[in-house]
C-alpha cells in the first residue's frame, strides 16, 4: 500500500558507499573512435559489399511532423512487384523488406518504385563462381575495380517538396476581436439562420396582409 503525503522514507539508507553505485562515463571520446574503428573494418570486410541496406522513404506520423519524410524499415510488396523485384531476392541484394507495410498513396509508391529502379541500374552483382556467372549477375566486372560504396548515395530531402515554409510576416491578419469571438458569432449566425428568416418572412406577411 502506497505512503500517503510526503512522509520520510525510513530504514533507507541510500548515503552508505554511494561511489559505488555511480557510474562515469570518461570513456566516451575513446569509444567513439572505437566505433569508427569498428565501422572502418567491417567496410573493409564486407567491400565491396555496402554496409547498410536499401531503405524506402516514407513519411512521419502525427500532424506535427507528417511533412517531413524518413528512412522507413524496408520496402513493402507492391513496390518491389513493380519495380520488377522479387521477394526473396531483394534481401540478398542489399534490399531491406517489410511485408507488414502497405502503401497508403500512389506518390509514395511511385518514389519508391524510382529509388529501387535507380539502385538496381547501378548494382554489380558479382557471380559466385568467377567466370560462370547466372542469370542476374553481371559480366565482364572485376571486383579490384569496384569501390565500395553506401546506400546514401541515393539522398533525398528530409522535407517533402509539396510543402513549403511562410515567414510570419505572410500570415494573415487576426480576426477582428479575437478568433474565439469570431468562431462563436459565425456559430450563432449558423444556428439561428433558419429561424431569422423565418422570422423575416412572417414579419413581411404580416406587413402585407395590412395593406
Amino acid at each position: 500500500m502506497a505512503i500517503k503525503h510526503n512522509n520520510q522514507i525510513q530504514k533507507n539508507h541510500f548515503r552508505k558507499d554511494w561511489q559505488r553505485r555511480v557510474r562515469c562515463h570518461f570513456d566516451q571520446p575513446t569509444k567513439k573512435i572505437h566505433r569508427r574503428e569498428v565501422r572502418k573494418a567491417k567496410a573493409a570486410a564486407l567491400a565491396p559489399r555496402p554496409v547498410d541496406k536499401l531503405r524506402p522513404i516514407v513519411r512521419c506520423p502525427t500532424i506535427k511532423y507528417n511533412r517531413r519524410v524518413r528512412a522507413g524499415r524496408g520496402f513493402s510488396l507492391a513496390e518491389l512487384k513493380a519495380a520488377g523485384i522479387p521477394k526473396l531476392v531483394a534481401p540478398t541484394i542489399g534490399i531491406a523488406v517489410d511485408p507488414r507495410r502497405a502503401n497508403l498513396s500512389e506518390e509514395s509508391l511511385a518514389a519508391n518504385v524510382e529509388r529501387l529502379k535507380a539502385y538496381k541500374a547501378r548494382l554489380i552483382v558479382f557471380p559466385r563462381k568467377a567466370g560462370k556467372p547466372k542469370a542476374g549477375d553481371s559480366k565482364d566486372v572485376d571486383a579490384k575495380d569496384v569501390v565500395s560504396s553506401s546506400n546514401a548515395a541515393l539522398p533525398f530531402d528530409r522535407v517533402a517538396e509539396a510543402h513549403s515554409t511562410i515567414k510570419k510576416s505572410d500570415m494573415p491578419k487576426a480576426a477582428e476581436g479575437g478568433a474565439y469571438t469570431f468562431l462563436r458569432k459565425a456559430r450563432s449566425e449558423k444556428r439561428n439562420q433558419g429561424a431569422r428568416e423565418k422570422r423575416a418572412r412572417d414579419a413581411a406577411e404580416a406587413e402585407a396582409n395590412k395593406k
